[in-house]
Order: structure tokens, then sequence, then C-alpha cells
């Protein structure tokens, strides 16, 4: 059967297939649309099943806010040529629009949607089948409410940001979803930090403190004894050195000794409550830099304010009310 480039066209415009495919969809077909859309499905589902272990690192981040709602959605994919296409593009800016207008509360929900006749993971699928890479959706985040401004980092659609204000304040909080972006905050406050987020700071403070404590010591036995610490500081250097002619065989046993003895004595010795008081003032040191509000400011005038500082300055009754973000790029 011969298929005319109008059914062709026909056919792109539904599911978005490259000509090639939809041609060879519709002569497998015999013309028929819902067997060549069926097709069509099904190489998308082979290719995914294929490459189901592939690392999705790239993809195209988007945001947006009509209403009183906003929502971040990313669409994974395994190559930045991919991420970078304008189909690519187009359908993660089809998805997010349909989620916002469904006010879609999960990643779940944002997948059943329908999306020219097919669900949007279904959508994702074909798309999957047309590039050859695995896809998939992720990313999606959600605030409810007004005074909602986001933020395309750069426009490059691989970080976006969502910060909501109690007041309408439209440049403040377009620079706040900016500091959201360049500063990686973890919660809004101290507050709202997750407690597991505490516990493993806390926990990571205290072994390096008792480290830094052991590692001091050491380094006061090692130069007592004529030893450049230098040269020892582990044992890849020590084999080094030796090789260098910087070490000989006697130092390095010193060395290797004076170490053992002076590291287990000073973590049998070392004080609980000091090494207690210097944990805690990480972790406050740690909220500083990670709690939105008390953050120092990036995009003022050249003072040292914090965020919160900052919103005072602009309005006194101005309060981040929450705030969201997600990117594709390792930080």
């Amino acid at each position: 059967m011969a298929i005319s480039i109008d059914d062709i066209k026909k056919l792109r415009a539904m599911t978005g297939a490259g000509l090639a495919d939809v041609k060879k969809a519709l002569t497998e077909a015999d013309g028929d649309f819902d067997k060549a859309k069926e097709l069509l499905r099904e190489r998308g589902l082979a290719i995914a099943a294929k490459r189901s272990d592939r690392e999705t690192s790239n993809g195209c981040v988007l945001v947006k806010a009509v209403d009183g709602f906003a929502a971040t959605l990313a669409l994974k994919c395994e190559t930045d040529f991919v991420a970078n296409g304008a189909d690519f593009i187009a359908l993660t800016q089809s998805i997010l629009d349909a989620a916002i207008a469904a006010k879609a509360k999960d990643i779940e929900a944002v997948k059943a949607l329908d999306i020219n006749g097919q669900t949007a993971q279904e959508a994702v699928t074909q798309r999957s089948g047309i590039t050859g890479e695995k896809m998939e959706l992720d990313g999606y985040l959600t605030l409810e409410g007004d005074n909602i401004e986001v933020y395309d980092h750069m426009g490059k659609h691989t970080l976006a940001t969502m910060v909501q204000l109690n007041k309408n304040a439209a440049e403040v909080g377009h620079k706040l979803a900016m500091q959201v972006a360049a500063m990686k905050p973890v919660a809004l406050n101290a507050e709202s930090v997750d407690q597991k987020i505490l516990d493993e700071e806390y926990k990571t403070a205290v072994e390096k403190t008792k480290l830094e404590q052991v590692e001091k010591y050491v380094e006061v036995v090692l130069k007592k004894a004529g030893i450049n610490p230098n040269l020892v500081d582990s044992e890849d250097h020590i084999e080094s050195n030796i090789k260098k002619g910087w070490l000989t065989e006697e130092q390095a046993k010193e060395a290797r000794e004076l170490k053992e003895k002076a590291a287990a004595e000073k973590a049998a010795t070392l004080n609980p409550n000091m090494i207690e008081n210097i944990a805690k003032g990480r972790v406050q040191k740690f909220l500083k830099e990670n709690c939105l509000i008390d953050q120092e400011f990036q995009f003022g005038d050249g003072d040292k304010a914090t965020v919160s500082q900052w919103l005072a300055q602009q309005d006194k009754e101005l309060k981040i009310v929450d705030f969201k973000r997600f990117t594709l790029v390792a930080e």
C-alpha cells in the first residue's frame, strides 16, 4: 500500500516520531494509524528495556508557575545531544504544562497524565524509541499558593528553583530564586533541617575532629624525633621517599612505629567534652552555610548581609514561605 506524505505528516504530528520511523510504521501497518502508533510504542518499549541499565545523567529541567501552582519537572536522558534537542525540550514542556493544569501532586500522577491521546509515560517511552536513548521522568517538585517566583538557571534547562514569599515582591523573589540556585541550601532554617542530616553532620564532625586531634599529636611526636611529618604522612609517600633517597629504611621503620604508638596514645586520651564542643561548632557552621535565611546573600549591593537581613532591608514584613530546587548537574 502506498503511503502518502500527508499520512506521514499526520502520524508524525500525532506521535512526534521521525519521518523515517513514521513511514516505516505506516508501511508495516498497511496505512492503519492505530496499528502504526502501536508499532512505534512497541519500538520505544524495546529500546527502553534494552537500555534500562544505562545512566541518565543528562536531560531537561523546566519550571513554571500558573495561578498559585508551580512545579519543576525533569525529563532525563543519556546524552546532552538529545537533551538539547528541540523535540525533547518540547516534550518536557508539554508534560509540565499538563502537570500544572492538572495540579498533579507527584511523579506517578504526572506519568499518568494524558499527552495527545497517550499517557506521559507512554510519550516518553515512544520518544526513547525515536532517539535510541533511555529516558525517565524525575525531579517533580511543587509549590502551591500565591507569590511564587521561578528561575531556570541561565536558561540552560539543567537547574531550576522556586521561591514562595508571604507577600507580592517579584523582584525580591527572583533574586532569592537565584540565591537558591547558586548556594544550594538544604533547608529554609535550622528548625526545618531534617534530623537525619543533622545526625549525619554531627557524626562526621565528631570523626573529623578526632582525626585532626590525633594527627596534630602525631606531628608533634614526629618533629620531636627529628622526622619531617610531610615525608611520612602516608604509606605511599613513605615508599616513594625511600626510592628517592629522602628516607632510609630505618627512618621509615621508626616513623611507622612512632605514628602507630602516638596515634593509639592520643586516641585513648581524647577529651570527650572538647570533641563534642568542636563538633557542635562545626554543625553550627554547616547550618549557617546551608540554611537559606542564614546564608550570606549573594545578590545585594556589596554588603555582607545574610538573606534574612537583606529581606528585612527590603520589607520588614517579608518572609520566605518555602523553596524548592532541582538540578541535573553533579555538585
